[in-house]
């Protein structure tokens, strides 16, 4: 990573409208002596944060007078980077900078070889606390990085969990690193505030650190190129934990981001002017819901009032993922295998148009009902058929690592699942795409399910094509390029719902029909019912009072 080029090491170069909007937000003001305090940028690349920063020290010290610059100015800054070209190209840029001021060459080397380290922030032996912590952390996924430095990293932070991004431990080091009321102000992605691999991350935050400012940066223009990522600004202090005040896609102009700026560090914010305040974001692991503050409330009351989905029991899944599509899947009257060897598949495009309609797929099933894997020599034609496509299958990570195994698909096919009614939902979609099988059909991948042995799968239907769906994933779920939700399973067993026994008769009826009928309306309307909505709660679900 010390060599490597922009992509691989996972640079990201944000605007300078957009760094002094940080800055001022972690209240890094030249207005107050920056002399005193302490600020870490501790991925500083080409100097994006670092040089404004420096600009903001130098106008503070000249306010006080130009003390000995070594002495007044040598613990004010410590950057650290780890690609080298990057760290000298800046050094450069930081002499010459000190030397503009006035600051003789001696001292500016002094000053620059004082602030700047070349080295892994996550290894590297920094002095002391500070007070300010600022940046643009690196995005650099873990299959990038050697074992055996992960390995490293692992052992040092906590918050490394499942699949996280490297943002993660540079977060927890950065907060730990903070003195008692100091800040931390960064601009990353915001997929750990409420995917799985930031749960130790979100518990960090809430175990002693205050969430002050949220701002959502999605489509933006906040760094210098495009990139694939769903960027928002944190400012977290290690103070008592208090209300976080929020604003969303700002203007990324110098005028409204310093106007917006006083908003959120102002005596008390102008919801006219976009900026809202929300108690109790963090709560222990828990993803953290930043949206709108009256959806908060319903979501709060219902999760205190009912049961989840599972509770109330139903059940969700993920449909089969096989490795290897092209192998195991194919038209299913014409796969060459015993009968009892494969199924009628359905995929997303079987019901986009909301409705089951069959596109004649198949795919192999490997597995004995108790969910062991066939004897292959009880089946010849699954045997030849499988044999004829060996290499493929074979070359998939979960063959290798039981080659007596090669053979079975990724996830355990359980042939029940086909033969029971149940709601198909894709995973990405803008709102609730909930569709009714009747039991003839296994789920491909790419698709949740939902059965249950209590509620009628079509009432289910209605509630969960209602408002009700999309406003519990849309609480929780990371948001995607597009405005588009995910309607995966984490976020599905997060809905709540009154056990079926608790449903009136005449409520039963009309919740059927509504599903049956796959109307929006009626669904909306049997379903504030069902929870006993107010209208200010209908309101915020979407609805019209009833």
């Amino acid at each position: 990573m010390a060599e490597a080029g922009v992509e691989m090491r996972g640079a990201v170069f944000t605007r300078r409208e957009v760094v002094d909007f940080i800055l001022d937000l972690a209240g890094y003001t030249a207005d107050q002596d920056l002399t005193r305090l302490r600020l870490l940028e501790p991925s500083f690349g080409h100097g994006d944060f670092l040089l404004p920063v420096i600009d903001r020290l130098l106008a503070s010290w000249v306010s006080q007078g130009r003390p000995e610059p070594v002495p007044a100015l040598a613990r004010a800054i410590q950057g650290v980077e780890l690609h080298r070209a990057s760290w000298s190209h800046a050094r450069e840029l930081v002499t010459a900078r000190l030397r503009q001021e006035g600051i003789s060459a001696a001292d500016a080397e002094t000053l620059t070889r004082t602030w700047l380290v070349q080295g892994d922030f996550l290894l590297a032996e920094l002095d002391g606390a500070f007070d300010v912590v600022i940046g643009n952390p690196p995005y650099v996924r873990q299959e990038l990085i050697a074992d055996a430095l992960m390995a490293e990293y692992r052992t040092r932070y906590g918050t490394i969990y499942d699949r996280a991004d490297i943002y993660v431990p540079f977060i927890e080091r950065s907060l730990s690193l903070l003195a008692p009321g100091g800040r931390c102000g960064f601009i990353c992605s915001d997929r750990w505030m409420k995917n799985r691999y930031g749960g130790p991350l979100r518990a960090f935050v809430a175990n002693g650190f205050h969430l002050r400012a949220y701002v959502d940066m999605v489509n933006t223009p906040a760094f210098h190129a495009d990139v694939v990522a769903y960027p928002a600004i944190t400012i977290i202090a290690r103070e008592a934990p208090g209300p976080t005040r929020i604003a969303h896609r700002p203007e990324i102009d110098r005028e409204s981001l310093g106007d917006l700026a006083a908003e959120l560090t102002g005596a008390a914010p102008d919801p006219a002017r976009g900026v809202r305040e929300i108690a109790r974001v963090t709560a222990g692991a828990e993803p953290w819901i930043l949206d709108d503050s009256e959806q908060l409330a319903l979501v709060r009351r219902l999760e205190a009032s009912f049961p989840t989905l599972e509770e109330a029991g139903c059940k969700v899944g993920i449909g089969v993922a096989t490795g290897a599509d092209k192998a195991f899947i194919g038209r299913h009257e014409e796969l060459d295998v015993e009968e009892e060897r494969k199924l009628p598949l359905v995929m997303t495009r079987d019901i986009q148009g909301g409705t089951v309609e069959w596109q004649g797929l198949g795919v192999i099933n490997p597995f004995e009902d108790d969910g062991r894997l066939v004897d292959l020599a009880r089946y010849p034609r699954l045997r030849r058929y499988l044999e004829a496509r060996r290499e493929p299958i074979a070359r998939r990570h979960v063959a290798q690592k039981a080659p007596a195994n090669w053979y079975r698909t990724i996830d355990r096919i359980t042939p029940s699942i086909a033969w029971t009614p149940k709601l198909l939902i894709p995973d990405i979609k803008g709102e609730a795409h909930v569709v009714y099988e009747d039991g003839r059909l296994y789920p491909h991948h790419n698709l949740y399910y939902i059965t249950s042995d209590s509620w009628d799968v079509r009432a289910l239907q209605a509630v969960l094509l209602s408002g009700i769906a999309r406003l519990f994933v849309a609480a929780y779920s990371t948001r995607m390029r597009g405005g588009y939700l995910r309607f995966q399973a984490q976020y599905l067993r997060r809905i709540r719902l009154p056990l079926w026994s608790d449903v009136p008769e005449g409520l039963r009826a009309e919740l059927k029909v509504a599903g049956e009928r796959g109307d929006p309306e009626a669904c909306n309307r049997a379903v504030f019912a069902l929870y006993g909505l107010s209208d200010a709660e209908q309101a915020a679900l979407g609805g019209t009072k009833t």
